[in-house]
């Protein structure tokens, strides 16, 4: 499998309610990078919410296969860590974890029923939080001559390349981040319409935040 050119993550976490006969789910969720990560947040919530019967959670880290985990922390298995991996996975978030706190009401609610409130706390966590999309990326440094500066500049903002610094000394100096797919034709467009007089050097690939999510 090849690499993956963008995926969905959150930036900043919400907070998610459901009730439904008495017991109450809270769903949080935050940003990780690695199951220690995960765990740290996990137990973050757990010391928080120290007098509650359950704390249910999962997680997705990774992007090409991601590494996935789901905890059901005493409800009846695949009623509680599963459906709330699934609303995850569903939205196609990775990198991220979501924890659903448990306040037992004194009602059994069942299998169907403790399904459908894990799944709908995950989700009002989520749809509260701020996802954001990052775009594998390369960067591009261009060294220009004046007189070419007007043309790369309609150019770059007609086709909405992201230009991330600009020095102007001897020459003009500019670094762009487009998609790693697209550098490729970058250079070989830029260096036509410059008839060769810009240098262009590749950086490294990076994971950039694309416009923000409506």
């Amino acid at each position: 499998m090849g690499e993956a050119e963008q995926f969905i993550t959150v930036q900043s976490g919400g907070h998610g309610r459901y009730e439904e006969k008495k017991s109450v789910f809270l769903g949080e969720c935050a940003h990780v990078e690695s199951a220690d990560e995960a765990m740290d947040f996990v137990r973050e919530i757990r010391k928080k919410n120290y007098d509650a019967r359950h704390n249910c959670y999962a997680w997705s880290i990774g992007v090409v296969q991601p590494e996935l985990h789901a905890s059901d922390d005493g409800e009846p298995s695949g009623t509680a860590g599963r459906p709330i991996l699934d609303v995850l996975t569903g939205a196609g978030v990775t990198d991220a974890v979501i924890v659903v706190t448990r306040y037992f009401g004194g009602t059994l609610l069942g299998t169907g029923g403790l399904v459908r409130a894990y799944t709908a706390a995950a989700k009002d966590c989520l749809e509260k939080s701020r996802l954001i999309t990052k775009i594998c990326g390369k960067t591009l440094r261009l060294t220009l001559d004046y007189t070419d500066v007007g043309r790369v500049q309609h150019f770059l903002e007609e086709r909405k390349i992201r230009v991330l610094s600009s020095e102007y000394a001897d020459k003009v100096m500019m670094q762009l981040i487009l998609p790693e797919i697209a550098a490729a034709g970058m250079v070989k467009a830029l260096t036509e319409l410059t008839a060769g007089r810009t240098h262009i050097e590749e950086g490294e690939k990076q994971w950039y935040e694309a416009e923000p999510r409506t």
